[in-house]
Order: C-alpha cells, then structure tokens, then sequence
C-alpha cells in the first residue's frame, strides 16, 4: 500500500514536487505568452476571462504553490506536494467513476519519453476493468507547427495511448515520439471518431493540448501540467477541465510509476 506520506516523501526526493527542475524563468515566459493570447501558450483553450501575467501568478499560486511573489523572478520553481496529492485523489476519483460505467477512454500524451508509461499503466487497468480505450485516426497524418516551422506527424498508438512521430523519429533506436504542446492531434483523434460514428470519449486523459484540445471541445479531460503549463489550470479554473495535477512533466518516467500505483488503489483498480 503506497500511503499518502510515502508519495509525499516520493514527490519530493525525485522532484516531481517541491523544489522542481522547471525555472521560474519559464514559467513567467509561459504566462506572459499566455496573456497576449499566444497560440504556443494557448495550446487549445479558448480562455473567458482577462488572464493578464498578473492573474495567472495568483492562479498558478493558489493551484501549484508556486511563489506568488512578483519579484522573484529567477532560480527554482516549486510545487506544493500536498496541492499534487489532493490533485491525485481527485485524478483517481475521475478514473475510477469511468472504471465503474465502463466508459470508452482516450489517453494522450505530449511528452511520450517521459509520460507514456503513466498513461499505459492507467490505460492497462482501465482496459481490464471493462472500458474500452479508444485509438481512433491511427496512421494519420498532422501538420504542426514546430520553432523549425511546419512538420508533418504522424498519428500512433502505443500501449493505447495517443502521440505524434515525425518521420524522421521512426528509424529504429529512437525516442518513441514527438514532444509536443499542439492540440491538433486530439481534435483530428475526435474529428475521426466522430465520422466513424463512435464510440466517443466519455474521458480523455493527458497533458498538453491533449486535454486543452479535449477540454475545449466539451469532453471530460484531466491531466498533468506543470508550473510553466498554464493553459491547463485556466482551463480548470473555468470549468473545461475537471482536474489538473501539479507536477514536472520531466523527470525520469520510472518516478512516475508510483503515482500509478496511488491511482489505481484509490480508484479501486489495484490488482
């Protein structure tokens, strides 16, 4: 049993919480990006409200623990461990409800070198459990605009979870995808599903524009983010998305199998 004070322990050894590798140099660009409405910062909600630098410090305060601080603007960022539990228990509640209705479920990931066995875990559990994790729009082709311009990916699945190659990425012996913020791939994912009438997602599960993209669109999204990912917490804040972890988005992907652990159990999904 991976108790509450164990994670806590966890998240703080590897970073995942606390002190964490993300700079409050990217984090303050990020806002800033985001309050002059910049697509890259953006990544696929449409934000309601007047979100200046301002705003999204305090919001990133209350929902991360980051410094609310104006003057500090360089060093560590940092995230509350005890903000990223509460985030966890919630993240578990939103997957077990769709466990028990046997809910058709999409995973997707921006960071696939370091989150695709969180999402693969949680996609395993949820396939035995009776869902049916969906991978719609498999082999199809995305145009992104990347800081090298505009590239073609392409659309795959591995594990059941959701990312974009680019062609050059498929040559034996490399990473297994792109990084990537664009919600493009999850609205070509959903555009697909839709022409093939269905099933539709009743969750979607991710980072990036994968939830952004998701949650805009009016579909159950939850996710991870970290401090410099500020698009996902407004998207929370204003009700287009149902949960937001707080954690690095970084590090190594053998520290986040605890979290599977701790998600599996709350949700009653353990085996």
């Amino acid at each position: 049993m991976l108790t509450p004070d164990r994670l806590r322990a966890h998240l703080v050894a590897v970073r995942l919480a606390g002190v964490v590798a993300t700079t409050r140099e990217e984090s303050l660009r990020s806002y800033r990006l985001f309050a002059a409405r910049d697509p890259r910062a953006l990544i696929g909600i449409d934000p309601e409200g007047a979100w200046g630098p301002r705003e999204l410090l305090g919001l990133m305060a209350q929902r991360c623990g980051v410094s609310a601080d104006p003057r500090y603007t360089s060093g560590p960022d940092a995230i509350d461990p005890e903000r990223t539990l509460a985030a966890l228990d919630a993240f578990a509640g939103r997957v077990g409800e769709a466990a028990r209705r046997g809910a058709p479920v999409l995973f997707g990931t921006g960071h696939p070198q370091r989150l695709l066995g969180f999402y693969a875990g949680l996609a395993d559990a949820l396939s035995a459990a009776g869902c049916e994790v969906l991978t719609p729009a498999q082999g199809r082709c995305v145009d992104i605009l990347t800081r090298f311009g505009l590239r073609t990916h392409r659309l795959d699945y591995v594990r059941g979870v959701a990312l974009v190659r680019e062609p050059a990425s498929e040559r034996p012996g490399c990473e297994p995808g792109a990084h990537s913020h664009s919600p493009l791939p999850v609205r070509v994912a959903l555009d697909a599903a839709a022409a093939a009438g269905g099933p539709l997602p009743e969750l979607v599960v991710g980072d990036h524009g994968w939830v952004c993209g998701a949650g805009q669109l009016g579909f159950e999204a939850i996710g991870l983010a970290d401090t410099d990912d500020p698009a996902l917490f407004v998207g929370e804040a204003e009700g287009r998305v149902s949960v937001v972890v707080p954690v690095d988005d970084a590090v190594r992907s053998s520290y986040y199998l605890p979290l599977i652990r701790y998600v599996l159990n709350r949700a009653c999904l353990s085996q």
